[in-house]
C-alpha cells in the first residue's frame, strides 16, 4: 500500500531535503523515524528536493508498506522522534500508483525580502540593503511567463534528454508588505536552484545593475553563467504543492 506524508520544516540546520552522506537532511530524519516505529526499512520519495536552508510550509512525500497504518497514532508518534524543527501534519492512503514528485501539477514558492535589519527575522527573509524598484521587478517577473526554457537559472544542466529545462509558469509577481517585500511564483516544476537564481537576479533588475532588456536577454541565452548569484536560501519556503482530486482514496 501507498501512503502520503504531508510535512512542514524549518530548514536552517539541514543540508536541504535529500539524503547524503555523513551530513543532516530531511529525507534522512524522516526515513531513519519511520523505519524504527514501523519496524522495517521505509524509502520515501519526496515531491522535491528543497536547497540546503531552504524552508518548507508544505512538502509532501509517498513511502510503501505492506500493512494497514493508524494514521492518527504514527503521527504522534513520528513527531515525537522527529527534530521540533520538522513536523508531520497528515498521513494518508492514496492509490498504488501515485508519486509524490510526477502527480504534482503546481508548486507555489514565496520568498521574504526585509529591507531593514531584524535579528528575529534573519534566519526566514533576505536582509537586502539595496534600495529597490519593486515596478521593475515585477516587468522583469511577468516577462518570465512568456518563456518556457530556463536554462539561464539552472544550476545545473540535466544531460538525461531534451527539454528537460522547461517549466510552465502560472503566476510570478512581487508584493510589498510594510517592511518586507514578498515573491510568489507557482509553476507546473521547478530546476534545480531556479528560484533563488530568479531573485538573484531580478533583485539585480530592482537595484538598476540589469536593464529589463539585459534580463530578457539572460533568459534567451539558456545560459547559466550569465545569471546572478543565487540569492540565500533562508529567505525561500515551499509554500504549497497541488495534486489533482483523483490520487486519494
Amino acid at each position: 500500500m501507498r501512503f502520503f506524508i504531508e510535512l512542514s520544516y524549518n530548514g536552517k540546520n539541514f543540508f536541504g531535503w535529500q539524503i547524503q552522506k555523513e551530513v543532516n537532511t530531511i529525507e534522512k530524519n524522516i526515513e531513519y523515524c519511520l523505519s524504527k516505529l514501523l519496524k522495517k526499512k521505509i524509502n520515501i520519495i519526496g515531491a522535491g528536493r528543497t536547497d540546503k536552508g531552504v524552508h518548507a510550509k508544505q512538502m509532501f512525500a509517498h513511502f510503501d508498506y505492506d500493512n494497514k497504518i493508524k494514521s492518527n497514532f504514527l503521527l504522534k508518534r513520528l513527531n515525537l522522534f522527529l527534530p521540533k524543527s520538522i513536523k508531520v501534519k497528515n498521513i494518508f492512503h492514496v492509490k498504488n500508483n501515485v508519486h509524490a514528485r510526477f502527480n504534482a501539477i503546481k508548486r507555489i514558492y514565496k520568498y521574504y525580502i526585509i529591507n531593514e535589519k531584524n535579528p528575529f527575522n534573519q534566519d526566514f527573509s533576505w536582509y537586502c540593503f539595496y534600495s529597490l524598484n519593486i515596478n521593475k521587478m515585477n516587468i522583469a517577473s511577468k516577462i518570465l511567463m512568456n518563456y518556457k526554457d530556463f536554462s539561464s537559472f539552472c544550476k545545473k544542466k540535466n544531460k538525461v534528454k531534451m527539454n528537460n529545462n522547461n517549466c510552465i509558469i502560472y503566476r510570478s509577481f512581487w508584493k510589498k508588505k510594510d517592511k518586507y517585500l514578498c515573491f510568489t511564483i507557482e509553476a507546473n516544476r521547478f530546476l534545480r536552484s531556479m528560484v533563488r537564481s530568479i531573485i538573484g537576479t531580478i533583485v539585480d533588475v530592482g537595484r538598476g545593475k540589469i536593464t529589463i532588456k539585459q534580463f530578457t536577454n539572460i533568459i534567451k541565452s539558456k545560459n547559466f553563467n550569465y545569471c546572478s548569484p543565487l540569492a540565500p536560501s533562508h529567505g525561500l519556503f515551499l509554500t504549497k504543492i497541488l495534486y489533482p482530486k483523483n490520487i486519494f482514496l
